[in-house]
C-alpha cells in the first residue's frame, strides 16, 4: 500500500503517522479523523480502520490491556475480508487488495497500537480517552437517568443502553441493552454479548438493587424510578464507574450531580490589626444553593427534610441532613471563636484551603461540593502577591547589591520581602543552581535598608523605640558552605556586617560572648548546625530573620539540630533547601513546623490528617493507589516558592543536561562474593526477627553496595586492582574520552574509604591528579579546593563523598558528573549533580549514573525511577523506600544475582 496522500488540515499528523507505517495510519485515520471529510479511498481505509477499532472495543477488560497483548486481537475470517475487498472503490494500486492483504495489515493495526500504548505507557482506556474520545465509549454499557417530572410518584427515568459501532455521522449511537440480548444471539457472538455485560456483572456484586434488576431481567427495560431509586444511583455512582460503566445524567444537573445547600464562607475581608502568624482575621458565613443565599427558615426547612433527592425552588437538591448539619456545627464554632477576638491566621488559611485540621485524632477535611471558605478581599489581594511576586522599590536592594538579578530572582526577592513583613515563615525552594543565596541576600540588604530609615525616623527620640531598633538575623549553615556564604556576601554585598559563629575562625570565649549588646552593629550572625545546640545563648536572642540553608537538616523532626533550631526566636522564618519534600511527607511538616509553626498542625494532627486524605474518595472515583494532596497543596502553596532550571520560561540560558545510565558488568571475583552474600543472607534470614532482622538487612544491603564498587572495598586487602572491578574499568574508559575531549568530572560515592582509590584511577589515565573532598577535609580548605577546581585548567577532576561535596558547592568547571555507586534517593542525587548544573554552567552537563546490572543496585534503579515519577503531588515528593519492611521472599527477589546479566561481558 502506498503512502497516501492529504489534504485536509488535520493531515500532517495523519500523513507522518502513514510513513511511520501502514498500522500507525489507519490507526491515525479512525481515531484523529472521525469525522472529518475524507476523499472515497481514505474514508474507505477509515471504515476499515473503524472496523478494527469496534472489535478492539468488544474485548473484555479491556481498561486493563496495554502493549503486547493487543497483537492477537483475532484477524476476521476470510469470508468477511473477501467481501471488504471487493467492496474497496477503484483507487491507485487497488487490483492488488486481497483478503491476505487485507489480513497483514490487521495484524500491523495491532502491533501499530501495541507500540503506541507501550510509548504513551497508557491502558487502552487512558489512551482512547485522551486520542479518540468516540471510541472511548463504544462497546461500553450506559446506565442513563433523566427526569420525568409529569409523573409525580416516580420522577425519575432510567435506561440501559450500550453502543457497538459509531454511526456514518462518527457519532456514538445508543440501543437499548435488551438490543444486545438480540444482536448477539447465538454462539459465535457468546464472547462479545459476555465483554459487553461484563462490566454490569462486576458492579452487580457490590450493588444490591443492580443485582436483582439483574437477576430479574429489569436491567433490559425501562424503568420508573423514586427519588429513592435515583439517590441510591447517585450514592453508587463511583461503584458503577470503576466497574467501566457510563453514567448518564439529566442534563440540567451541572457536572452531573443534583445540586447541593452549601455553607459559603468569607474570612479576612478586612487587614487585620497584627500581622504574622498571630494575626486575627474576621469571619462570616451563610448557607446558599446554587448560589443564592438561604434564609435562616429556609435552612431549617432543609434540615427538616429525610435524606434524598428533593425539589427546592423547583430545582432537584441532594440532601444531607447529617452533613449539613455537621458543617453547619463546625462554621457557627469558627463564627463564635472569631466574634471574640477575631480567627486565627494559621486557622484561616486552613479553612481556604479546605485542610480543616481539626484537633485530636479526628480531623476534618471539608469538601467543595457541602463547603467553601473564599478569602475576603484584603486575604485575597495578599493571596494573589504571594503567587505572583512582582519586584518594586520597596523589595529593590539598590545599588547596595553589587549584581544585577535576573527576572525570576527578583520575583523571588519580592516575594520574601512581603512574607518577612507579613511576619510570615517562607520556603525557597529554587531547584539547586537558580541562585537561592543571592536573593537572601538582596532581601538582607532590603532590611537593611528598611531598618536604617526606621532608625532616621527615630533619630529625634532620646532613645530609639525596640521596634525601631535595628535587629541581626541569624543563618545556620552545614559547616562546608560557610566559605562559600562569607564569598558571596563580600562579593556581592561588601555594606552588610557579619559575623562567623564557628570554632573555624573563633574560639569558644568569644562565642560565648556574642551577646545581643555585642551584636548591636551586626547585620547577620553565620553559624553552623552543630554550634547551634551548643549555644543556648542563641535561643534568648530575638532575631530579625531565622534562615536555615540547605533546610532538610530539619527533615527528623526529634534530632537535637532540629529541636535546637526550633528553638529560635524572630521575627520570620526563612528555609532554603532544593528538596522541600524529600523522603517522606513528614519532612514537609517538619519545614512547617519551622517556617510557620501551627499551620499544618501538631505532628499527630498532621499525621491523621494525610491518612484522611488517603481515605477520602468523595470526589468520585479516585485512580487507584493515588492520594488527592489538593487540600494540603492549596496549604502550603503561599509559602513555598518553587522554580525549576529546566522551565525555559524561568532560565533559557542554562545549556541541557542528559542523564544516562551507565550499566558495569561484575567481574568473576565480584560475582562470587555476591552469590556468597545473598546465600548468606538467605540462611541468616530463617532466625532473625525484629531490629536483629532490620540489622541484618541494612548490613547486607551495604555490603552488596560495596561488593559491586570494588571487591578490595568489602575484604580490605588494599589491592584495589582495576581489572577486579567491572565499575573501574567503566569510569578509565569514560574518563579516557573526557581526557580527550580536555573536559573535567565531578566523581560521587557515599564511601569516604574508596575515594582515594579512585582518585589514584582517574590520575592514571588523566595523567595528572586531580582534588578529593570528604567529611574529614578541613572547613578552612574546602573553598581553596573549589576556587582551584574553578580556576585551575590543569586539575581534570573532583573525588567528592556525597554527604560532604553533594550540597553549596560551585564546581560549574566541570562538564561530566559520575555518580560511581548510587544513593538511593533521587533527590539526594539531583542536589549532587546540581554542583555542576546550575547558574554558570557554560556547556551541556553528561550525568553518568552506575549500576552493575543483575544486581541489587539494578532493582534499586528501578524503584528509584518509580519513586521520582511521584514526583509532583505536593512539590517534589518521594514515597520512602523501606527496605526493611521487605517479605523475605521480596528481599530475596531483590538482591538475588542476575548472574546472565551481571556477567554478560564476561
Amino acid at each position: 500500500m502506498e503512502t497516501l496522500a492529504l489534504t485536509s488540515p488535520a493531515d500532517g499528523k495523519i500523513e507522518r503517522a502513514f510513513i511511520r507505517g501502514h498500522g500507525h495510519g489507519l490507526l491515525a485515520l479512525a481515531l484523529d479523523a472521525t469525522a472529518a471529510a475524507l476523499p472515497f479511498d481514505l474514508a474507505f481505509w477509515r471504515d476499515f480502520g473503524s472496523q478494527f477499532m469496534t472489535a478492539l472495543c468488544a474485548r473484555p477488560e479491556r481498561g486493563d490491556v496495554s502493549g503486547p497483548a493487543l497483537i492477537e486481537l483475532p484477524v476476521p475470517g476470510k469470508a468477511e475480508l473477501d467481501e471488504i475487498a471487493n467492496s474497496a472503490p477503484p483507487m491507485f494500486g487497488g487490483e492488488y487488495l486481497t483478503s491476505g492483504i487485507l489480513a497483514e495489515i490487521w495484524v500491523s493495526m495491532g502491533a501499530a497500537l501495541s507500540a503506541e500504548l507501550t510509548e504513551s505507557g497508557q491502558t487502552l482506556a487512558d489512551f482512547l480517552r485522551l486520542r479518540g474520545p468516540a471510541w472511548s465509549i463504544v462497546g461500553r454499557v450506559h446506565f442513563n437517568l433523566a427526569e420525568n417530572r409529569k409523573d409525580e410518584e416516580s420522577p425519575f427515568a432510567f435506561l440501559a443502553t450500550y453502543t457497538s459501532r459509531l454511526s456514518d455521522g462518527k457519532q456514538a449511537q445508543h440501543v437499548p441493552l435488551g438490543r444486545a440480548l438480540q444482536e448477539y444471539a447465538g454462539a459465535d457472538n457468546r464472547e462479545r454479548l459476555l465483554s459487553l455485560l461484563l462490566p454490569v456483572q462486576k458492579a452487580a456484586g457490590d450493588c444490591g438493587w443492580l443485582k436483582s434488576m439483574v437477576d430479574s431481567g429489569e436491567i433490559y427495560h425501562p424503568l420508573r424510578w423514586t427519588p429513592a431509586d435515583a439517590q441510591q444511583f447517585l450514592r453508587d455512582a463511583p461503584i458503577l464507574e470503576r466497574a467501566g460503566i457510563v453514567l448518564r445524567m439529566p442534563a440540567a444537573w451541572k457536572m452531573g450531580r443534583p445540586i447541593r445547600p452549601q455553607v459559603q464562607a468569607s474570612v479576612g475581608t478586612r487587614a487585620p490589626s497584627l500581622m504574622g502568624l498571630d494575626a486575627m482575621l474576621d469571619f462570616d458565613f451563610a448557607v446558599s444553593l446554587d448560589g443564592e443565599t438561604l434564609s435562616a427558615d429556609e435552612v431549617k426547612q432543609l434540615l427538616a427534610q429525610t435524606d434524598g433527592l428533593a425539589l427546592v425552588r423547583g430545582k432537584w437538591v441532594e440532601i444531607d441532613r447529617d452533613r449539613l448539619a455537621r458543617t453547619l456545627e463546625l462554621f457557627e464554632a469558627v463564627e463564635r471563636r472569631a466574634d471574640e477576638g477575631g480567627l486565627p491566621f494559621t486557622e484561616a488559611m486552613r479553612l481556604v484551603s479546605g485542610a480543616s485540621l481539626g484537633s485530636g485524632n479526628k480531623p476534618e477535611i471539608l469538601s467543595p461540593d457541602w463547603s467553601q471558605t473564599v478569602a475576603g478581599p484584603w486575604l485575597a489581594e495578599t493571596l494573589a502577591a504571594l503567587r505572583q511576586p512582582a519586584m518594586d522599590g520597596a523589595s529593590d536592594p539598590g545599588p547596595a547589591l553589587k549584581a544585577t538579578l535576573r527576572p525570576y530572582q527578583k520575583e523571588g526577592v519580592a516575594w520574601l520581602a512581603l512574607l518577612t513583613r507579613l511576619g510570615l515563615g517562607a520556603c525557597l525552594a529554587d531547584d539547586m543552581g537558580l541562585g537561592k543565596t543571592i536573593q537572601v541576600i538582596s532581601l538582607l540588604l532590603v532590611l537593611k535598608r528598611d531598618a536604617g530609615l526606621r532608625e532616621g525616623k527615630a533619630r529625634g527620640h532620646a532613645k530609639i523605640p525596640e521596634a525601631h531598633r535595628t535587629k541581626p538575623s541569624i543563618l545556620v549553615v552545614p559547616a562546608s558552605l560557610i566559605g562559600n556564604w562569607s564569598a558571596e556576601i563580600a562579593r556581592f554585598a561588601p555594606s552588610l556586617r557579619y559575623v562567623i559563629a564557628h570554632s573555624s575562625v573563633m574560639n569558644g570565649e568569644d562565642l560565648q560572648g556574642l551577646t545581643i549588646e555585642r551584636l548591636a552593629d551586626i547585620d547577620l550572625v553565620i553559624t553552623t548546625y552543630g554550634t547551634l545546640m551548643r549555644m543556648d545563648e542563641f535561643q534568648a536572642i530575638t532575631w530579625r530573620l531565622a534562615i536555615l540553608d540547605e533546610a532538610q537538616a530539619i527533615k527528623n523532626a526529634n534530632t537535637k539540630q532540629t529541636l535546637a533550631v526550633k528553638k529560635l526566636k524572630a521575627d520570620a522564618r526563612i528555609a532554603m533547601t532544593g528538596t522541600p519534600v524529600e523522603n517522606r511527607l513528614g519532612d514537609l511538616w517538619s519545614l512547617f513546623d519551622f517556617i510557620n509553626p501551627g499551620l499544618v498542625g501538631s505532628a499527630r494532627e498532621f499525621t491523621s490528617f494525610i491518612k484522611r486524605l488517603a481515605e477520602r474518595t468523595e470526589a468520585g472515583p479516585a485512580t487507584p493507589g493515588r492520594v488527592d494532596y489538593g487540600p494540603l497543596r492549596s496549604l502550603v502553596r503561599p509559602y513555598i516558592l518553587r522554580r525549576m532550571k529546566t522551565d525555559k520560561s524561568i532560565i533559557s540560558d542554562l545549556p541541557d543536561k542528559t542523564e544516562v545510565k551507565t550499566f558495569c558488568a561484575l567481574s568473576k571475583l565480584q560475582a562470587a562474593l555476591y552469590q556468597q552474600t545473598v546465600a548468606e543472607l538467605a540462611k541468616r534470614l530463617q532466625e532473625a526477627s525484629g531490629i536483629q532482622r532490620k540489622g541484618l538487612v541494612l548490613t547486607t544491603l551495604m555490603r552488596l553496595k560495596q561488593i559491586c564498587n570494588h571487591p578490595s572495598q568489602w575484604l580490605g586487602d588494599a589491592a584495589w586492582r582495576e581489572a577486579d572491578s567491572g565499575k573501574l574499568l567503566r569510569l578509565k574508559e569514560i574518563a579516557s574520552q573526557i581526557a580527550e575531549r580536555q573536559e573535567k568530572v565531578l566523581v560521587f560515592t557515599q564511601f569516604k574509604e574508596i575515594t582515594a582509590p579512585l582518585a589514584s584511577c582517574l590520575a592514571r589515565t588523566f595523567g595528572r591528579e586531580g582534588l578529593v573532598l570528604t567529611g574529614e577535609t578541613a572547613v578552612t580548605k574546602r573553598k581553596d579546593l573549589v576556587r582551584r577546581f574553578q580556576e585551575n585548567e590543569s586539575i581534570p577532576f573532583f573525588v567528592l563523598s556525597l554527604k560532604a561535596g553533594g550540597a553549596g558547592l560551585n564546581l560549574t568547571a566541570a562538564s561530566h558528573v559520575v555518580h560511581f555507586d548510587r544513593w538511593w534517593n533521587p533527590a539526594v542525587e539531583n542536589q549532587a549533580t546540581d554542583r555542576a548544573f546550575r547558574i554558570g554552567q557554560k556547556r551541556n552537563v553528561l550525568v553518568h549514573k552506575f549500576v552493575c546490572q543483575g544486581t541489587v543496585e539494578d532493582r534499586i534503579d528501578r524503584m528509584i525511577e518509580e519513586k521520582s515519577m511521584l514526583a509532583g503531588d505536593i512539590l517534589e515528593g518521594v514515597a520512602e523506600v523501606l527496605l526493611t519492611e521487605l517479605s523475605d521472599s521480596e528481599l530475596m527477589r531483590l538482591v538475588t544475582l542476575d548472574l546472565g546479566s551481571a556477567m554478560k561481558d564476561e
